[in-house]
């Protein structure tokens, strides 16, 4: 393995470990996109991948709160959908130093679909249970790991509701 992959790598290979889950995992040169890692890992498609945003969802000045999104990566999320569903005047993405600051320092691009590892709340749309395998980019941009998708709904408990 790769020698200085940040720590939330061992993190979540431990997790998967520790619940006994199947994984596999990909060493390769940086990636930043889905489209990029995508051709990176043997096996998997663009869809298999599990894309994980962080938003900053504002509802008021005072009531602004950061939340992790995860989706098939062949797809794109509906604004509307996801300013409907929180009840917000405004959403947008994190910005780099937002992600790396509520991240301990993962590089975007890099994000891993397990926002509660971050303390940050997970919303999954459905479509990405749809495969039986997810692979993701986990928290290093130049090392993936595919899993079950059960047994990422069961580790991480997202709520769930369609915004695509």
């Amino acid at each position: 393995m790769i020698d200085d992959l940040h720590p939330i790598v061992a993190e979540i290979t431990t997790l998967l470990d520790d619940n006994t889950c199947w994984y596999e995992t990909f060493e390769h040169e940086p990636v930043r996109t889905s489209e990029e890692a995508a051709t990176t890992r043997p096996g998997y498609e663009l869809h298999h991948g599990a894309k994980a945003i962080i938003l900053r969802v504002k509802k008021s000045k005072k009531d602004k709160q950061f939340v992790m999104i995860v989706f098939p990566a062949d797809q794109k999320f509906n604004n509307a959908t996801v300013k409907t569903y929180f009840e917000a005047k405004d959403i947008r993405f994190a910005t780099d130093e937002e992600v790396q600051e509520l991240t301990n320092g993962v590089q975007s691009g890099g994000v891993p679909p397990f926002g509660n590892l971050f303390n940050l709340p997970v919303y999954v749309t459905p479509e990405l249970f749809s495969n039986e395998r997810i692979v993701f980019n986990a928290g290093d941009r130049r090392f993936s790991i595919a899993m079950k998708s059960a047994d990422y709904q069961q580790l991480v408990e997202p709520r769930v509701f369609s915004f695509l």
